[in-house]
């Protein structure tokens, strides 16, 4: 068990690599880049919108234009999507890395999401006409599943669950669900409806289903937010955490649960898209340092100003086609994990 003096020493440690100041000036930052790229991937597309229009279509809304139609039906719950995703999978990228000082830590790479992405396969050839309200339960039960099995494999390898077992766990887990979700798709011929799933990307979303969503989300988000604290200090070691009162158990379990919400919830609307959770929880400590509680306020911002521009560039690379978001992200993603991995998987 630490020492009082081991547990006043790492707490000095956290506050000496704290940066509030460059934290705050990061996110607000960031919330001005994530509103021009809003204005920027609203205003291009097919048919080209100035922003002077769209600031109209949000603003005085007329449905006799058909400009204001496309911004206000197509794109705006396109957008608005892709930033709610974006800091989904971004935050809860955040919370696992600091749960189990795992710094390859990620949804994607742990099997949730292919766990996810293989339930609403299941789904679509089981029980074909569901509501989204049971796409998204079946998503988090999916993702519930990846994490079930990714651990249990992980915790019967001698040593314990180190990072690259996890790592190495998830990649054959999520191999594995993905087969199973491919197969399934080839023989009930669902392939075509599962293809937006499997590639990644938005261009489906509806205010319906920003409906659903949000709520879901956004209380997921606030959940993160009050459990960040308890992250920071579970960060430090479990005995640290313990030692200064905290019920490591209850913040495991929970931030586990916020976890599945936002990683099953994020999948039912953009698919498996991997990496978010790696790259941006990593960019955002190394500027405001390792407080969780700025780590995962400036991962909301951040990762939803990255997938808001991964689709901005998905539509507009080879226009009218759209590229698959979960590829771009993959480009700066995979060199990024192999850095990563090279280190070690050093814990954080």
């Amino acid at each position: 068990m630490a020492t009082s003096a081991e547990r006043l020493e790492k707490l000095q440690e956290l506050q000496r690599r704290s940066y509030p100041i460059r934290a705050i000036v990061a996110i607000v930052v960031g919330i001005i880049g994530l509103v021009f790229a809003i204005g920027l991937s609203i205003s291009f597309g097919a048919a080209d919108i100035s922003l002077g229009m769209v600031w109209q279509a949000v603003f005085n809304f007329s449905s006799e234009l058909t400009e204001h139609q496309i911004i206000r039906e197509i794109r705006l719950p396109r957008v608005l999507g892709a930033a709610l995703v974006g800091s989904a999978f971004a935050v809860a990228g955040a919370i696992m890395q600091g749960m189990t000082r795992n710094p390859l830590a990620d949804s994607g790479l742990l099997g949730l999401n292919a766990g996810a992405a293989f339930m609403l396969a299941v789904c679509f050839a089981f029980f074909p006409g569901l509501s989204y309200m049971y796409l998204i339960m079946w998503s988090f039960a999916g993702a519930g599943l990846g994490v079930v099995i990714v651990y249990g494999i992980g915790s019967l390898s001698k040593g314990g669950l180190t990072p690259m077992r996890l790592v190495l766990a998830g990649a054959a887990v999520s191999a594995l669900l993905g087969a199973l979700g491919e197969g399934i798709a080839l023989h009930y011929r669902i392939g075509q409806d599962l293809a937006f799933w499997y590639a990644g990307g938005v261009s489906g979303t509806k205010w319906s289903h920003l409906q659903i969503l949000s709520p879901w989300l956004l209380a997921a988000m606030i959940g993160a937010l009050i459990l960040s604290r308890s992250i920071t200090l579970l960060s430090l070691g479990e005995e640290i955490a313990i030692g200064l009162g905290q019920r490591t158990g209850v913040i495991k379990i929970w931030g586990m649960i916020i976890v599945l919400i936002l990683a099953g919830a994020a999948v039912s609307v953009v698919g498996a898209v991997g990496f978010v959770g790696l790259i941006v929880p990593h960019l955002t400590r190394y500027i405001v340092g390792h407080d969780y509680r700025w780590i995962i306020s400036c991962s909301l911002v951040y990762g939803a100003l990255l997938v808001v521009l991964a689709d901005f560039i998905a539509r507009n690379i080879n226009p009218p086609y759209e590229a698959p978001i979960g590829a771009l992200i993959a480009f700066i993603g995979v060199p990024f994990f192999l850095y990563l991995a090279r280190k070690g998987g050093k814990e954080l």
